[in-house]
């Protein structure tokens, strides 16, 4: 497996429609301070 130079994409999801979404907001922005 070659190693690529694009950035790892990462689709956070989350089940229902209520408004408790700060877990997954979390989620997101440590993923995204670690460069994904």
């Amino acid at each position: 497996m070659e190693n690529s130079s694009r950035p790892v994409k990462v689709l956070v999801a989350k089940l229902g429609l209520n408004g408790h979404d700060r877990g997954a907001k979390i989620v997101a922005r440590a993923l995204k301070d670690a460069g994904m």
